[in-house]
């Protein structure tokens, strides 16, 4: 089974708005939105997804210890090697859920099994990367260009994602005046997910974005992927303007 994270569903949506109230202080609406996210779930993913959200808002430890677990029991349930990503994050918290009810036995256990999904990314792809340069099959892509995000910062890794949709987003960001493009890549070396996405927004690396110091080789160009609207991409850009979050380089 794989699932592939889709920005434009419903309850990804909602928890995306939720999100940006909590940003905002807006705590109370940020909660409907959650609620609203759990409601209009339709199946185990969308559940997993949406009740991590409300544990994060609860503020009884035995309501919070609840809803991370019927996170991770959804994430179990559908046995998708893209979802054990976040099996780390969601045992931790529920082993520090159990360490402040003084219950050491499950804090332990909960520990032990955090620490046993905290491993390597074991994705096999297809991998991709967008950017506006017109490059060649064989062409490597290496790190130390400057960021997309921050032009001043010159970036220790060279970024790429399993979602075909992901990276056409990082082709419609890319600076530059050329056509938006993804292109098929493979790593000629170690990879790691990108500590900018992971846990950040959704628990593990749902986006399956990931990140090298060894080059990427172009093996294809990618035709076909979801593009963003000028309205989307405006606000994607004004978004990302007032984004004053660091970057984990």
């Amino acid at each position: 089974m794989n699932i592939k994270f889709d920005a434009n569903k419903i309850v990804i949506k909602l928890c995306m708005s939720g999100m940006n109230l909590e940003d905002s202080g807006n705590i109370e609406d940020a909660n409907i939105m959650f609620q609203k996210a759990w409601q209009e779930a339709a199946d185990d993913y969308e559940r997993f997804i949406a009740a991590y959200h409300l544990a994060r808002q609860q503020k009884s430890i035995t309501e919070k210890l609840k809803w991370m677990k019927t996170s991770l029991q959804c994430a179990l349930n559908i046995n998708d090697d893209n979802v054990k990503s976040a099996y780390s994050t969601l045992y931790l918290n529920i082993a520090k859920c159990y360490e402040e009810l003084s219950d050491f036995d499950n804090a332990k256990r909960n520990y032990e099994l955090s620490n046993s999904y905290n491993v390597a990314p074991s994705d096999e792809g297809p991998f991709y990367h967008g950017t506006k340069a017109d490059l060649q099959v064989g062409d490597l892509l290496i790190a130390g260009g400057n960021s997309n995000y921050k032009p001043e910062l010159k970036m220790n890794h060279i970024y790429f994602t399993a979602n075909v949709n992901g990276a056409g987003l990082a082709a419609a960001l890319a600076k530059g005046e050329g056509r938006e493009r993804v292109y098929i890549i493979e790593p000629t070396g170690e990879f790691e997910d990108d500590p900018n996405v992971t846990d950040k927004k959704f628990p593990g690396n749902l986006t399956r974005s990931y990140r090298s110091q060894e080059p990427l080789r172009i093996i294809g160009e990618e035709k076909e992927w979801a593009k963003l609207t000028t309205r989307s991409r405006r606000k994607w850009r004004e978004n990302l303007a007032k984004n004053k979050g660091e970057i984990i380089n």
